[in-house]
């Protein structure tokens, strides 16, 4: 009797140690849907933050930058709603909202990049109009000036003597 109570108690314990497991297992376990959601939206996430880091250079090289700041926020609109669809369990509005961010910057570095390499020349130009133009007309002034005077001086000695 002592035996089947130990084996009883035994079977008892070993049943609600399975069902604890399977629980917590349940509450642990991620799924697919919320797994490609938090990867779409760090993809996301990655791909704005590195199109604001370009769009900052091009700013810094004089690029007029306010179109691919209106595609950003746009970008980043789509993801805020990714992230809140994600929060409410909306897996599937979160990829939607996510990927649609990325598709907002499909070509956007390369956009970015070719406005900075234009303000680069751009800028380039205006320093040899500018500056060095500067430089040539100050020195023909100054020729021209020394030549004035040396003209108005020899006719003057011609005058005189």
């Amino acid at each position: 009797m002592w035996c089947f109570r130990r084996g009883l108690a035994f079977l008892t314990v070993l049943v609600l140690l399975f069902f604890v497991i399977s629980h917590f297992s349940c509450v642990f376990a991620v799924d697919d849907d919320e797994m490609n959601a938090r990867t779409a939206i760090a993809n996301s996430e990655n791909e704005v933050l590195s199109c604001y880091g370009v769009v900052a250079d091009a700013s810094k090289a004089g690029a007029d930058v306010a179109d691919l700041l209106n595609i950003l926020n746009e970008a980043g609109m789509l993801l805020s709603r990714a992230k809140l669809a994600y929060a409410m369990g909306d897996f599937g509005s979160a990829v939607t909202f996510a990927n649609q961010s990325m598709l907002e910057l499909n070509g956007f570095i390369t956009e970015a990049d070719a406005l900075k390499k234009t303000a680069l020349q751009q800028g380039y130009l205006d320093f040899m109009i500018n500056v060095v133009g500067s430089v040539i007309g100050a020195v023909a002034v100054i020729c021209g000036g020394f030549a004035i005077w040396f003209l108005s001086k020899k006719r003057e000695e011609r005058r005189s003597a």
